[in-house]
């Protein structure tokens, strides 16, 4: 039996069924069979386990969504479709619907900051910078603004989401797809 995978496998399961903060490291090692101290010779905490596990599905998500959009299709469109993707993947599983959760989300993402581990996680699409810079070079998308500031303008969309309750749960998801367009509108030629 390889153990680590055994801990996430019960992991993802209990974090599944009853969320992040509900799920401590004693269940899982019990759901798991082994003894909890063994725990901690795969993982340094809960919240590495749990972010190991959130980045996978954030992996697949964001694989998913790039199977379904046309790159080729006019930027705005592209965006508008990835983020409704998104939102309703975020909503759809108990893992990533966590993200919306910022206090044990603040809370996970700092343990795995203060452990060194947050740089390897990527919250965004993996390669979608390639996809701006093509649309730059080929003048479907502003040249004097940096690929890496678009994709910052990206995600602030995508964080955008976190707030929802705080803007007006009623004017979501018609809000993204608003902002989506006039960001894309003004990043446009």
């Amino acid at each position: 039996m390889d153990r680590k995978a055994e801990i996430y496998r019960c992991g993802k399961h209990l974090f599944c069924l009853k969320g992040f903060k509900d799920t401590n490291v004693a269940q899982i090692m019990k759901m798991a069979g082994m003894a909890a101290g063994t725990f901690y010779n795969y993982y340094s905490s809960k919240e590495a386990l749990f972010l190991d596990i959130y980045n996978d599905e954030n992996v697949a998500l964001k694989e998913n969504i790039m199977k379904k959009i046309d790159i080729d299709a006019e930027p705005i469109h592209v965006i508008q479709k990835m983020l409704q993707l998104n939102l309703a993947g975020m909503n759809e599983n108990p893992i990533l619907r966590e993200w919306y959760n910022r206090e044990s989300f603040s809370k996970i993402e700092k343990k795995f900051r203060e452990e060194n581990g947050l740089a390897r996680v990527d919250f965004l699409y993996s390669g979608f910078i390639e996809i701006v810079r093509k649309w730059q070079a080929e003048g479907r998308m502003r040249q004097d603004i940096d690929a890496e500031m678009i994709m910052a303008i990206f995600t602030s969309l995508v964080v955008m989401e976190t707030h929802k309750d705080e803007i007006g749960i009623d004017y979501f998801p018609q809000l993204i797809e608003y902002l989506a367009e006039f960001t894309m509108k003004g990043l446009m030629y």
